[in-house]
């Protein structure tokens, strides 16, 4: 998620708040935090798809091949990221591509398209990921990375760009998955807070997700509670909190989902569109 250094002035206007003028203290998912990218509720990032399982044909012991591939494929009313929307709350198409390895290390690219006061002008988001995740006896998993946000065809000699590592860790009882996720961005011109004295800003966003699936049925629940420190291009001012509640119904490969999703700040768009503010997101995919 970026809004361009080309439009700070109208958004610091259309937020007015003295929040730009007195720096905050800095206090970081997808995946986000957040409904993943690949998946089809998208309310939220989270940057590490799980890898689809490999499934051997019957009676073959083989072991599983040391690279295997999944992908995904999304259409969504609203693209959200950490509660604010990157589409003036239009629909988005996503999609994205993971490779990943016997050992737990994996690649993914991840897309979608934006609106235009995001990134200076550009149309789209491409997510570049490096990480490893493991799964312990005990059921706790860890998945930690490195997360570099791409905006393609964005105005010249503006940054955009910018990279983000990130930590989860999910454990899992009956039904229920329980996340907590650290993403940290660090100090980088892309996400300047445009604050006098400095150059670069940095910015940490911590969330926790509950996924609950209901036994015998093709229906998970999901919650899920963020905050965002400041102050960074990425807060846009004050720090701020983002939650959401959602539903999803999985028949083999597709997926619909519905969650509301809402912050505690009111962030407008040029359009005029208040961004931030509460709203219902649709959405439908397809693994693969």
């Amino acid at each position: 998620m970026r809004l361009s250094h080309i439009s700070l002035g109208a958004l610091a206007l259309a937020i007015a708040t003295p929040a730009l003028a007195d720096p905050l203290p800095a206090s970081t998912p997808t995946p986000d935090a957040t409904a993943a990218p690949t998946s089809a509720t998208a309310a939220v990032d989270d940057p590490s798809p799980a890898p689809a399982p490999v499934a051997a044909a019957d009676g073959d012991t083989a072991p599983p091949p040391p690279v295997s591939f999944s992908g995904s494929a999304t259409l969504v009313s609203d693209y959200r990221f950490r509660g604010i929307s990157q589409t003036n709350k239009h629909f988005a198409v996503q999609g994205g591509l993971t490779a990943t390895t016997t050992a737990g290390f994996y690649a993914s690219v991840w897309g979608s398209s934006i609106d235009d006061y995001i990134a200076a002008g550009s149309d789209q988001e491409i997510d570049l990921i490096l990480g490893y995740k493991h799964t312990f006896k005990s059921g706790v998993t860890i998945d930690g990375g490195v997360l570099y946000y791409y905006y393609p065809g964005g105005a010249k000699g503006v940054n955009t760009d910018f990279v983000e590592p990130y930590l989860s860790v999910a454990d899992t009882l009956g039904p229920a998955t329980l996340k907590v996720t650290a993403n940290y961005a660090p100090k980088q011109k892309a996400i300047w807070s445009g604050l006098p004295g400095r150059d670069k800003d940095d910015n940490l966003y911590l969330a926790g997700d509950l996924t609950v699936g209901i036994p015998k049925t093709p229906i998970s629940l999901t919650g899920h509670l963020g905050h965002t420190f400041g102050p960074s291009y990425l807060s846009i001012g004050k720090e701020y909190t983002d939650w959401a509640l959602g539903a999803s119904v999985t028949y083999k490969q597709f997926t619909a989902g519905v969650s509301y999703v809402d912050t505690s700040k009111d962030l407008f768009a040029p359009t005029g569109k208040n961004i931030s503010q509460g709203g219902v997101v649709f959405s439908l995919g397809v693994s693969f």
